[in-house]
């Protein structure tokens, strides 16, 4: 396995165990859906099948260095493009393909913008999908069974992957947004490898761990935890598409019975989904005990959360030790921090004025309002993270300000954007997420641009949108919160847009008020305005989140 000890073992990706001669018939993926036989796949049928995309990238003229972009459902065919890329030397990026929940305008446009700027050399997508794609891309569109058999078997078995230098780009990671896909995150095969080493030791990564994963693979979770991780070290990969794991969330918990899972990542929503939507015949005879880690990643991790959650499975063998976080992001591969395997993570119950007002996370007495932060952990090994203020001057223990990290696994830099560059002076890497450190933990409060100063305090709108999401009434996840200026109070208003099934006003305006004094009497704010919408109102990024500068600019546009 690839550790800190093993690291000068490992040079590139393709020394992952998947492409190893060794153990052919070891189960690299099983590929898991609803109403279906499970799809085994060896580490023999892997290599064929991604030399066979591999060649067949080759013959459509593809070279060492070209960006290929996979914009396809997440299947084996894209896990094949995926490693066909890196084996012939190209460097591959996931990218979401166009769903219902999407702007196909937007889409569109987001992906012609990334064709220019990053000069894409190929986009591989479903065969259904590759027409419409075809008429705007101004780069070559594969479908998966025009690639699939392009190569023949003499042209296969002639093929000699690429070697590529240990510093050269393995693959990007692209942010999601509404106004382009601006920054292509570029990591090298040694960033990649050095973070792989380093997060084996943070969750004590074991040779009979068995990796359950739903997560999309345009995300850095889904990416890295949830799919090169398990590649390389040769541990089996369950996984199942995202679309289908929203529709049947219960799809997650029998895979984990059914094959003994161990570790599966999770965003913070999740927690809520599946305590929500599984029913319980779904539960029948199901057994989660094997579990060693339900990781929360990727947004703020929630107590309420985690034990909604905890009560909803704790029949089925899910323990409070079990539930673990990470701090992640994109440029440092992935994991900045991890919460230590066998305990639950720590909580930080502070004062709400001292966080709110003054930007300090004290803890609170008893007679106090108090807000509940869960720990992310300690820095993974080789991974460095402080706390600055707006000056770039470093702050003590307890101090909120932006997070910033230093590591041997960051991004080379943003792909084709001399423009942008991510580092600061001396080395540091400036998150833009608010948070602070407390006896060597990192707390994350929340993102620093989507900040709103409200009567002088500071409120993250992550922490109304959880409340307003808890309203009867309101579509779980479909609550997006931000600031507008008041010129003649000289602050700024709280706005909430909420999504909601119903027509009926009256029904509408106690939802209103439901929400305003749910709001006000979990965090003392009081809610300049509440507008209730209806399905498909809130834009939504390429990755599926609620954008909120996105639907601010299209309230204020309706307010106007």
């Amino acid at each position: 396995m690839l550790t800190p000890e093993t690291r000068n073992a490992y040079h590139t990706l393709l020394d992952a165990a998947v492409l190893r001669p060794d153990q052919p018939d070891a189960s690299a993926i099983i590929f898991v859906a609803t109403d279906a036989q499970p799809i085994t796949i060896t580490r023999a049928d892997f290599q064929a099948r991604t030399l066979a995309y591999a060649a067949g990238l080759r013959k459509l003229g593809v070279q060492a260095g070209d960006l290929v972009i996979i914009a396809h459902l997440q299947n084996l065919e894209s896990i094949d493009a995926f490693w066909g890329a890196l084996r012939m030397g190209a460097i591959p990026s996931m990218f979401p393909t166009l769903t219902e929940k999407l702007d196909p305008d937007i889409y569109m446009r987001n992906m012609n913008a990334l064709v220019r700027r990053s000069g894409v050399r190929l986009i591989f997508t479903s065969d259904e999908f590759a027409p419409v794609l075809a008429r705007t891309a101004h780069c070559p569109v594969v479908g998966s069974s025009e690639l699939a058999g392009l190569a023949s078997a003499a042209e296969q078995a002639s093929f000699q992957p690429h070697t590529p230098g240990e510093d050269d780009i393995a693959f990007l990671q692209h942010s999601s947004g509404t106004t382009g896909l601006q920054k292509g995150v570029a990591l090298s095969h040694r960033a990649v490898l050095n973070q792989l080493a380093s997060y084996a030791r943070a969750i004590d990564l074991r040779p009979d761990d068995v990796i359950v994963s739903w997560l999309p693979l345009y995300h850095d979770m889904g990416l890295i935890a949830g799919f090169i991780q398990p590649l390389v070290q040769g541990i089996p990969l369950v996984l199942m598409s995202p679309f289908d794991w929203v529709r049947h969330p219960a799809l997650l918990l029998r895979a984990i019975h059914e094959y003994r899972g161990t570790l599966t990542w999770l965003p913070n929503f999740a927690y809520n989904h599946l305590a929500r939507r599984v029913r319980g015949h779904d539960l029948a005879g199901l057994r989660l005990g094997s579990m060693r880690m339900f990781i929360n990643c990727s947004e703020p991790a929630r107590h309420e959360s985690h034990q909604l959650f905890l009560q909803r499975f704790g029949d089925a063998g899910v323990r409070e030790e079990m539930l673990a976080v990470s701090y992640a992001m994109a440029e440092n591969t992935f994991a900045v921090t991890q919460t230590p395997p066998g305990r639950p993570p720590r909580l930080d119950i502070v004062s709400r004025q001292a966080l709110n007002e003054n930007r300090l996370a004290r803890p609170a007495t008893p007679d106090e309002a108090t807000t509940i932060l869960v720990s992310c952990g300690p820095t993974i090994p080789n991974t460095q993270a402080k706390v600055v203020d707006e000056a770039g001057r470093d702050l003590p223990e307890r101090r909120v300000g932006e997070i910033a990290i230093r590591s041997d696994c960051m991004l080379t830099g943003y792909y084709k954007r001399p423009d942008l560059q991510p580092f600061t002076e001396d080395g540091w890497y400036l998150t833009g997420d608010m948070g602070y450190i407390a006896d060597g933990e990192v707390y994350v409060v929340g993102r620093k641009k989507d900040l709103i100063i409200h009567a002088g305090k500071n409120i993250y709108p992550q922490d109304i949108e959880a409340i307003v999401n808890d309203v009867p009434g309101v579509h779980p996840g479909r609550a997006v919160v931000f600031g507008v200026p008041d010129e003649r109070e000289g602050t700024e208003l709280i706005v909430v847009v909420a999504e909601v099934d119903t027509d009926d006003p009256q029904e509408r305006k106690a939802i209103a008020r439901a929400i305003r004094q749910a709001v006000a009497r979990a965090s003392d704010v009081t809610v300049g305005y509440v507008t209730l919408v209806g399905p498909k109102w809130l834009i939504k990024t390429s990755s599926g989140k609620i954008a909120r500068g996105a639907n601010r600019e299209k309230w204020l546009r309706q307010q106007l």
